[in-house]
């Protein structure tokens, strides 16, 4: 071994290279072959994402998330889409730090955001438009800038629809109206581009006049919510004042009502009362006679303060009796 070692030494020393046998080359290019193997034949995908296969650039398949292999050298090429994540397009405005206090960029965005309404007014909107790849090959290949699509008709269509309504409509009422026709229009135009993506939000952020108008428009918002706030406060006299009086008059007409019964019922009572006392006067009507005038002064001389007899021989009239004292009598007694 040490006389072999100095040959290699004694030639490398007059320039000669060393002679390496071909079995060693040969494992050589073996092992660097099966490391080139490795690298270009397997691939992972994520959870969150697809893998689209293209075997001599033509699509073959789609992968779901693990390890996969494929057809190395270049032969097969895999190209990674986030399927499952939620993309965000932002108009009139851009996030630079998401969180609890979010920071967002201080540049001017308002050549997207200024829309033209149908009453030709102009209104500063500001929206967001959420999606999702639904078709990863289709995301690939048949758009050449997918985002760049989605932004294009997501504020060609807001400009339309903000277009075929009023500014108040735009401003206050129809909020809810143009988020739905925005996500319906765009999915229709998306579709027939075949880009392979899912609408699944346009959100509003703000919606208000142009800077230039916007205080004197705040003015005139605030002066018709105190014209609201005073018409609702008259109302709200109004229907206390008539509630009293239409319970009042409930009140009054159920005590007439009851008022009445009770009077046709006594006078029924009355009625009844008398045919029987007619009976019994027309059996003995001296009898009778005598028996109510003593029932009538049973019940009407005990109310008696005191009692007058006046007699024509008699210039002025003369106490005959004192009911007070004698019933105070009575009661000392």
């Amino acid at each position: 071994m040490d006389d072999k070692f100095r040959v290699v030494i004694d030639n490398l020393q007059r320039g000669v290279p060393p002679k390496i046998p071909a079995k060693v080359i040969l494992g050589g290019l073996v092992f660097v072959a099966l490391i080139i193997l490795a690298f270009t034949a397997y691939y992972q995908v994520e959870p969150n994402e697809t893998a689209v296969v293209l075997r001599f650039g033509k699509y073959v398949r789609d992968a779901k998330p693990g390890p996969h292999l494929k057809i190395p050298f270049g032969v097969e090429r895999v190209y990674i889409v986030r399927t499952d994540f939620q993309f965000t397009e932002a108009f009139g405005f851009r996030t630079e730090k998401a969180g609890v206090r979010t920071r967002y960029s201080e540049k001017d965005f308002t050549k997207e955001s200024d829309m033209l309404t149908g009453d030709q007014n102009i209104a500063t909107v500001t929206w967001a438009v959420q999606y999702k790849i639904s078709r990863a090959d289709k995301y690939l290949f048949s758009v050449r800038d997918v985002p760049g699509t989605i932004r294009d008709v997501a504020e060609a269509t807001m400009r339309a629809v903000a277009g075929d309504m009023s500014f108040n409509e735009v401003i206050r009422q129809k909020r809810q109206e143009i988020e739905f026709a925005v996500k319906d229009r765009m999915q229709e135009i998306l579709n027939l581009y075949d880009c392979g993506v899912d609408i699944k939000l346009v959100q509003l952020q703000d919606v208000h006049p142009p800077a230039p108008v916007k205080d004197s428009f705040d003015e005139v918002n605030r002066a018709r919510q105190e014209m609201d706030q005073a018409i609702n406060q008259a109302y709200q006299e109004y229907n206390k004042v008539i509630y009293r009086v239409k319970g009042e008059a409930e009140q009054m007409i159920k005590e007439a009502e009851g008022q009445k019964v009770e009077r046709i019922n006594n006078a029924q009572g009355d009625a009844a009362r008398f045919k029987k006392l007619l009976g019994e006067y027309r059996k003995a009507p001296d009898v009778t006679r005598r028996r109510l005038f003593l029932e009538t002064m049973r019940q009407t001389v005990p109310r008696l303060r005191q009692v007058y007899i006046v007699d024509d021989n008699l210039k002025n009239m003369m106490p005959l009796m004192d009911f007070r004292q004698t019933q105070a009598g009575k009661g000392g007694a």
